[in-house]
């Protein structure tokens, strides 16, 4: 006699056959880019581009070196510091525009026209407000990072079933009770959205500051004194470095989207 197999058991065995192919791809993937690359490299077609695995035995090199971790700190210390920043700033004025409308359209110009700005643009501005450059760093960050908390703020709380508003509204409670028990937590996922996209914003801008203004610390301080040298290890150098650029936001947006998915697990379901 043959018993059937569980659902569950079946659907755990599925999700886990799922994993396995996303994780094959994703290694085939890898692989085949390194070694397309390894053989570019090797073939001298490229002259500025090295061998994979000259690069790759660098960047791991690179973990040990206590100059690149100087830099490093400097670069994640402004990223650090500017983001919460750009959260305590986007996320109140997103819900006050959100659930007033009036608000909303007195700012919309002011929104769109300061939105499109390029914040590397706006760089000798801020050197000239903030002189310590990490100061300069975390303004332009708050600035570049708070545009896209806003906006999914926004979107958010005007996505709010109004019929839940009007139930806390007809048991009496106000505008600010409202806001923090419908609007704010139906806006959550939208501002999780909204930071991780925020997240990459920090890095880069960062890292653009520290390229442009030359500081005495952070990565962008660094591929500006390995772009100055000369031959194969100059340019291996900067690869280096922008891989481990590449990995920080790889493990960043990794560990935000995992969050999200465990703090909104309703949202996918």
């Amino acid at each position: 006699m043959t018993g059937t197999v569980p659902r569950e058991t079946r659907e755990r065995v599925r999700l886990a056959r799922t994993k396995l192919m996303k994780f094959t791809r994703h290694t085939v993937g890898v692989a085949g880019f390194l070694l397309v690359w390894q053989i570019l490299g090797m073939s001298g077609l490229f002259r500025w581009l090295p061998p994979a695995t000259a690069t790759l035995v660098r960047t791991v090199t690179l973990a040990f070196d206590p100059a690149f971790l100087d830099d490093l700190r400097g670069t994640l210390t402004a990223a650090i510091i500017g983001l919460p920043l750009a959260v305590l700033v986007a996320v109140p004025i997103g819900l006050l525009l959100g659930t007033v409308p009036a608000a909303e359209e007195a700012t919309r110009v002011f929104v769109e026209f300061l939105r499109p700005i390029p914040s590397v643009a706006l760089i000798p501005l801020a050197l000239f407000f903030f002189q310590p450059e990490l100061n300069a760093k975390v303004a332009l960050i708050v600035f570049a990072a708070s545009w896209p908390i806003l906006i999914n703020t926004i979107y958010g709380v005007q996505d709010v079933d109004p019929v839940s508003e009007e139930t806390l509204r007809s048991f009496g409670f106000g505008r600010g009770a409202i806001i923090w028990w419908v609007s704010l937590p139906s806006a959550a996922p939208f501002i999780a959205t909204g930071v991780r996209l925020a997240a990459s914003i920090t890095l880069i801008l960062a890292i653009s500051v520290e390229y442009f203004v030359g500081g005495s610390s952070g990565i962008g301080s660094f591929l500006i004194e390995a772009s100055t040298g000369i031959g194969a290890d100059a340019m291996i150098d900067v690869i280096a470095a922008l891989l481990w650029a590449g990995v920080i936001g790889l493990v960043v947006n990794t560990v935000l989207v995992r969050t999200e998915r465990r703090l909104f697990r309703w949202r996918t379901t």
